[in-house]
């Protein structure tokens, strides 16, 4: 199934995308695509439903962030291996986890700020993880029973807030918009191999980052498992899991976004996003 959340910020309603590309309304049958209502058997309830007796939505609404109400909005850094050496660092021996701010989730297709002060504002496309059940202490093996689905995530990232100005990556992760999702979620059954999923990215219509995620050091179980150990992972829980190369740090010389611009990008099977950059 392909799931989202549409409507004006703040008051997004969950829908459901049919094989025809028609929006249907959930409203009905659940309150939002959030905590419970992505557990193993609300997912079972939705999937039995017939697409045809869901209130058709009308028109073009804005689509908002694929899932509401995160508990975290984690992520993975360095997680490919042609993107570690794009920038000069080592291959991690481990996940390397941050996090970014929940208020930094939104639509897929909003508008990004470019935050006051901002001098390196990037671009990664992500394949985001989305969590269905609890998890603690879980193993790979067990991993992929606690994901909902998948999802497109833009991780912006202000590199000299990141690098520059010391601490953790957090700053330069989190400002509001940092987080387009979207824009459906995928349930897992819909994915046949989350490890050979093609991804991309353009900058004003010029190709930057052509990637899969066949390239990722440590896969989509690996990550889950292991954050499991860290933190207990909770329904709704977002993780992007690092990017492919060909971010604007890693070019020579770097180039980085201003307002005008306009970022799309996409993975094959999950939907494509488009961000104008504007000022914050």
């Amino acid at each position: 199934m392909k799931l989202l959340r549409y409507g004006e910020k703040g008051k997004e309603k969950p829908g459901l995308l049919d094989k025809s590309g028609q929006i249907r309304d959930l409203s009905a049958h659940i309150p939002d695509l959030a905590g419970d209502a992505l557990s193993p058997s609300s997912l079972a309830k939705i999937a039995a439903l017939d697409p045809a007796s869901l209130p058709a939505v009308s028109g073009k609404p804005r689509i908002g962030a694929a899932v509401g109400g995160s508990p975290k909005f984690l992520a993975i850094g360095l997680n490919y291996t042609d993107h570690a050496n794009e920038v000069g660092l080592a291959i991690p021996t481990e996940p390397i986890v941050f996090m970014k701010a929940n208020s930094s989730l939104c639509g897929p297709n909003d508008a990004v700020e470019k935050p006051r002060g901002s001098t390196k504002l990037d671009w990664e496309v992500e394949i985001a993880i989305i969590i269905g059940s609890r998890a603690k202490y879980i193993s790979e093996a067990d991993a992929l029973n606690h994901v909902a689905g998948y999802s497109v995530c833009n991780d912006v990232s202000e590199r000299f807030f990141q690098i520059e100005r010391l601490g953790q990556w957090t700053k330069g992760k989190s400002h509001d918009t940092f987080g387009p999702l979207g824009p459906w979620m995928v349930t897992k059954d819909e994915i046949a191999d989350v490890q050979k999923l093609p991804m991309w990215c353009d900058v004003n219509g010029k190709r930057c980052q052509t990637g899969s995620t066949a390239t990722m050091i440590f896969g989509v179980k690996k990550i889950v498992s292991y954050l499991s150990e860290i933190m207990t992972l909770m329904p709704g829980d977002v993780i992007a899991t690092g990017t492919p190369p060909g971010v604007g740090m890693g070019m020579k010389p770097p180039k980085f976004l201003n307002v005008g611009d306009v970022v799309t990008l996409g993975i094959e099977g999950l939907g494509e996003q488009r961000q104008e950059i504007v000022a914050a």
